[in-house]
């Protein structure tokens, strides 16, 4: 694949949750993007506060406030583009203040207006801490439906679905944050049909795979072993991948799940379709720990995010990897180059 085009819009990265690791890694991000052929990004935060956190990290960065996403551009390979947008309060590393929480939404709204507007290419978002928001209204189980809630008051159907990339693996945990215990009463038939469109849809729209390869794994040990070892195959994933089948999409399962993310195997498929989330967090992070990147699917727009969380036990230590937020960006400014303009 090759770099983004020249011109492709700047992507827009939210600040996230101030007293974490997102400053660090973003600054850290810019230092190993700003020389390269990558998409240029801004961060929408506060300059003052970014500037004092990366330096409480030992990380020495330019920063230049910029009016408009237009101007980040420009700005880019000397210094990293903020929207500056003044939090109110600057908590200490490691120790979260409810006073940021509304500046934390804002900034997730702000980036979603502005690449609903066509204002920014995509939208990165650093790591939040959940907890920290509610007290100022916030009421998603995290930013994916967030996002989606925000997409859908703008008149969009969104049916957004998760995808964990790490290298050549994609993987979609078709249920995620739910007990084991539920699984089972979460799948359906349709429900995975429907999940299926959206990854094959966007694989198409943003991976420019033209006819993607869909796989799915088994719910049992072996997948089932034709019905001796549970039925689920046969009841619920089989008349699914038929369904999708008669659709024209090239689906391939119930694969064993402990044979189906080795080498050998992930060459035979674009994305994999993994019964639960274990199923499909596990390869990803075995295969790349700090690299994997999360994808949401189903929006209108582009998002990317680092598949971590907000560390505040190693926040100000300057340990802080960078890697997963420096893949999510070059990932999004991929997925945006096959847009067409």
């Amino acid at each position: 694949m090759g770099p983004p085009t020249p011109d492709l819009n700047s992507i827009a990265l939210t600040c996230g949750e101030p007293a974490g690791i997102a400053s660090e890694i973003t600054a850290k991000a810019w230092l190993a993007l700003c020389g390269k052929n990558a998409a240029a990004f801004f961060l929408i935060g506060d300059d003052d506060y970014f500037s004092s956190r990366a330096a409480v990290a030992g990380i020495s960065i330019a920063t230049t406030k910029i009016a408009a996403p237009h101007e980040a551009r420009a700005v880019f390979p000397a210094a990293l583009p903020i929207l500056h947008r003044p939090l109110a309060a600057h908590p200490k590393p490691g120790v979260i203040d409810p006073a940021t929480a509304k500046g934390v939404i804002a900034a997730i709204d702000e980036g979603v207006g502005l690449v609903m507007a066509g204002k920014a290419a995509a939208l990165v978002t650093n790591p939040i801490q959940k907890e920290a928001l509610y007290a100022a209204g916030f009421r998603h189980q995290g930013h994916t439906d967030y996002l989606a809630s925000l997409a859908s008051k703008t008149g969009h159907r969104t049916h957004e679905v998760m995808m964990l990339v790490a290298r050549d693996l994609r993987a979609v945990p078709l249920t995620v944050h739910i007990p084991f215990k539920d699984v089972l009463a979460a799948l359906n038939a349709e429900m995975i049909a429907t999940q299926a469109r959206v990854v094959a849809n966007d694989l198409q729209k943003y991976f420019g795979i033209m006819r993607p390869r869909l796989a799915f794994t088994g719910l049992n040990p072996h997948a089932g072993e034709n019905g001796t070892m549970g039925r689920e195959e046969q009841t619920i994933i089989i008349p699914a991948i038929n369904q999708l089948r008669a659709e024209g999409l090239t689906v391939a399962g119930p694969l064993p799940a402990d044979t189906a993310f080795h080498e050998e195997a992930r060459a035979n498929y674009d994305a994999i379709l993994c019964m639960h989330h274990d199923q499909a967090l596990i390869p990803v992070k075995t295969l790349d720990f700090h690299g994997g990147v999360n994808v949401t699917l189903g929006l209108p727009f582009i998002r990317t995010s680092p598949d971590h969380g907000t560390a505040l036990g190693i926040a100000g230590t300057g340990k802080a990897n960078p890697q997963s937020l420096i893949a999510a960006l070059k990932l999004a400014g991929e997925m945006a180059a096959h847009v067409p303009r």
